[in-house]
């Protein structure tokens, strides 16, 4: 499997947007930061007035890169303008060095759902319009084979953290997608929402929510929308990380990390039996194998530590592993060389 990296300019312009756009919603903070603890986490707040009303806006998890871009809220809400050009220009320039940008159907999307906030309460895109925002977190090209796309665009939340983040979009995500002309899908048994089909072609949006035994539709309250529940989804959201889509320039999103993803296909490709889900699998499999070869490479000791995690978590999710890793050796192989 031949990789090529893009190159050290590009890498750079990459890593500056991305740096440029955290600073962007850093600069929205209206009040004072409120900070709230639960289950040993510390969570930020923007807290401000509207009339004779209290308001909280969530900011998120109190990391120390989180709180040291609001300690400068001020200084970055009076570069506004000179950043913007910047994030264009360095969009131009991410274009010109061969980055594969989001097609005007998703990065529409995206950018209505970053700003009614769905990214920031939580959402995390995942499947294949994820895996292609790799190109920027692991600095390689992808060709045409890696990115086919299903016409899929899927976003996953916790359940747990939708509850307890007290706070909701902006703007409701069924109305912004019948805006883009998707149709509500309801589920056949409950007619409950968690799906909508593009009603001029063939895109499908899904929201998906861990299982940890029951597969049901969930409430996602942040998200005001209902989520199927899958199982081994836990670990694939768990710590996700920010990128940028190249649409405009550029849409902030939360993508989970390329070694848990690269993991968690290996375990999905294993649930897909007979059928069109065959051609899925393989699919699963081939995306595993790309981001495995890289970060084998470059991130070793991420990607061990994904694969130890999930499978010191049971015999199933062993089974399910070895099952498709059985079925690529050259995988196998390099995995083992990580021990």
């Amino acid at each position: 499997m031949i990789i090529t990296s893009h190159s050290r300019a590009a890498q750079a312009a990459y890593q500056d947007l991305l740096r440029l756009h955290l600073e962007e919603t850093a600069s929205d903070l209206v009040g004072s930061i409120e900070e709230r603890s639960r289950n040993g986490r510390i969570y930020l707040y923007d807290k401000f007035r509207i009339g004779i009303e209290m308001k909280s806006r969530y900011l998120g998890e109190g990391t120390p890169e989180l709180r040291a871009r609001l300690a400068r809220s001020a200084e970055l809400k009076a570069q506004a303008e000179a950043r913007r050009k910047t994030m264009a220009r360095l969009a131009r320039v991410l274009r010109a060095e061969g980055f594969i940008g989001a097609d005007r159907d998703t990065g529409s999307l995206l950018l209505a759902f970053a700003r009614a906030g769905v990214f920031r309460l939580g959402g995390t895109l995942v499947g294949t319009a994820a895996y292609a925002l790799y190109q920027g977190e692991l600095g390689v090209r992808f060709h045409s084979e890696e990115l086919a796309q299903t016409g899929d665009i899927d976003f996953a939340s916790f359940e747990r953290l939708s509850v307890a983040l007290g706070d909701r979009v902006e703007e409701d995500p069924g109305e912004i997608l019948q805006a883009l002309k998707f149709d509500p899908v309801p589920g056949v048994e409950d007619r409950q929402v968690w799906k909508w089909r593009q009603n001029r072609g063939e895109a499908m949006v899904e929201f998906l929510t861990p299982a940890f035994g029951d597969e049901r539709v969930k409430p996602l309250p942040a998200l005001n929308v209902s989520a199927q529940a899958l199982n081994y989804l836990n670990f694939l959201i768990a710590e996700p990380i920010p990128a940028i889509a190249l649409y405009r320039s550029g849409v902030l999103v939360q993508i989970p990390r390329p070694e848990r993803f690269a993991i968690h296909k290996l375990i999905v490709a294993d649930r897909r039996r007979g059928g069109p889900d065959q051609a899925k699998a393989r699919k699963d499999r081939g995306q595993a194998a790309f981001l495995i070869s890289i970060l084998a490479e470059d991130r070793p000791d991420d990607l061990r530590e994904a694969f130890e995690d999930a499978l010191s978590r049971g015999p199933r999710w062993r089974q399910r592993l070895e099952s498709s890793l059985t079925r690529r050796p050259d995988i196998a192989g390099i995995l083992r060389k990580l021990e």
